[in-house]
């Protein structure tokens, strides 16, 4: 099973007044949902309790660092106060979002990009509901990293200008090349992938220096799923989820 973003099941109830949709959404997740979630003898990329426990950035961030990986400076806070410490110990501070924007009523999603925060505006409004603030990371460069398996594929991303996140601006101008993951980094990923039963992961890294060695490579998050379409390596990438369904069919079992 490619188990990856599937319609949400309360689109399909919009028309029902609200405590029938969410009846209805739920009879839904749990007939349709419990079914597709525990087929035996299925390939899962990935099993869907994987997705929903690899989604959590505090989770991701705490197993990275377990695993050796370099991780900037992070808190997550509702505290005015702890949040005005954190910015103090650092030059610049960077606000992040733990999930993308909610649908709006037209069923668009959206997405708040990383970016540079002044603590000068922190205020009591931070008490409304968690933050995620991180120190800015002096990056020569991004990378996207995707496992599928026991396969690897890096390319490095240049932004014009330097973006601080290179998913903000025109996708078309973003600047590929493929770069040597370090031994050290992939044995980390290889483990970190282990450590939430993924098959398949979008890794992002910020590099800083050269990017030959481990502590070149500072982990920013992992994506359980990613998109992958518009890499550079698309067709190596559908090759190696080709491989691993196609292996797990003729093998007749779970992977």
């Amino acid at each position: 099973m490619y188990y990856r973003r599937p319609t949400p099941y309360g689109a399909r109830y919009s028309h029902l007044p609200a405590q029938q949709r969410e009846f209805a959404t739920a009879e839904a997740r749990h007939g349709l949902g419990g079914v597709l979630s525990h087929l035996r003898g299925a390939a899962y990329v990935n099993h869907p309790l994987a997705v929903t426990a690899a989604d959590f950035k505090p989770a991701q961030l705490q197993t990275a660092a377990q695993l050796g990986l370099t991780i900037p400076p992070t808190l997550v806070t509702n505290d005015v106060e702890q949040a005005h410490m954190f910015a103090a110990d650092h030059s610049h501070v960077i606000y992040k979002s733990f999930r993308g924007l909610p649908r709006d009523d037209e069923g668009h999603s959206g997405a708040i990009w990383a970016q540079r925060v002044d603590a000068g505006t922190f205020d009591d409004s931070l008490a409304v509901t968690a933050h995620l603030f991180q120190a800015e990371v002096p990056k020569t460069g991004d990378v996207r990293l995707t496992v599928v398996g026991r396969r690897m594929f890096a390319q490095q991303i240049t932004a014009p200008g330097g973006a601080l996140d290179w998913r903000r601006g025109d996708w078309d101008q973003l600047l590929h090349v493929p770069i040597t993951v370090p031994t050290a980094v992939e044995t980390a990923l290889h483990s970190y992938m282990s450590e939430f039963s993924l098959v398949f992961g979008c890794f992002d890294f910020a590099l800083v220096g050269e990017g030959g060695g481990l502590e070149d490579w500072v982990f920013i998050e992992c994506n359980p799923n990613g998109q992958w379409g518009w890499l550079p390596d698309a067709d190596d990438i559908a090759e190696a989820f080709a491989d691993i369904l196609s292996m797990s069919t003729e093998g007749g079992g779970a992977r």
